[in-house]
């Protein structure tokens, strides 16, 4: 059976490495007849949490604040996986991601918990200069078993100063595979 797929694309590059992996990952998943929604976060109008505890999940947008989430709310009350992609920014997620993670807040308050558990799953892709992924995985894997999400796994690729760095380098190949996995 087809997956409906989320991407939320954190990295501040439309083109760059993050994006190689992404569009592997997407390859892979649309070649297994899934389908895959990406946002471009840093494109979009997203601000902060405000952490008022005014957000209803029952709302077709559950947050108070009225920007761009109000598009990514939809899609991910009704994906079955959701991406974290990102480039690794002094070892997390970098800022837009961590923004747009924070604000998915919103879909657990209110009338019913909207996003932890309901069978979802994630990866993670991630492209760095560096190679220093040890905290943001352990991030990660933390925040799986905190909202009840299947791990799915990660592709991690160190190594990527400049665009275009990641071509060649089999993490673009593990992305794929990754994607074309889901069914």
């Amino acid at each position: 059976m087809a997956k409906k797929i989320v991407i939320l694309n954190g990295s501040p590059r439309r083109n760059g490495n993050t994006a190689a992996l992404v569009q592997a990952f997407t390859e892979g998943a649309e070649s297994a007849g899934n389908t895959a929604t990406e946002f471009f976060l840093s494109s979009m109008d997203i601000h902060g949490c405000k952490g008022c505890f005014g957000g209803q999940s029952g709302r077709e947008c559950p947050c108070v604040q009225r920007d761009d989430m109000a598009r990514i709310y939809p899609e991910v009350k009704t994906c079955d996986v959701i991406v974290l992609a990102t480039p690794l920014y002094y070892w997390n997620m970098s800022g837009q991601l961590r923004t747009a993670i924070g604000r998915l807040f919103a879909l657990e308050e209110g009338d019913e918990n909207l996003l932890r558990g309901h069978g979802r799953a994630s990866v993670l892709l991630m492209a760095a200069e560096g190679h220093g992924f040890e905290d943001v995985a352990a991030y990660y894997d933390h925040l799986m078993e905190r909202l009840r999400w299947k791990n799915l796994g990660h592709v991690l690729s160190g190594g990527n100063m400049n665009v275009g760095d990641i071509q060649g380098k089999p993490e673009i190949q593990q992305a794929y595979d990754l994607g074309r996995s889901i069914h």
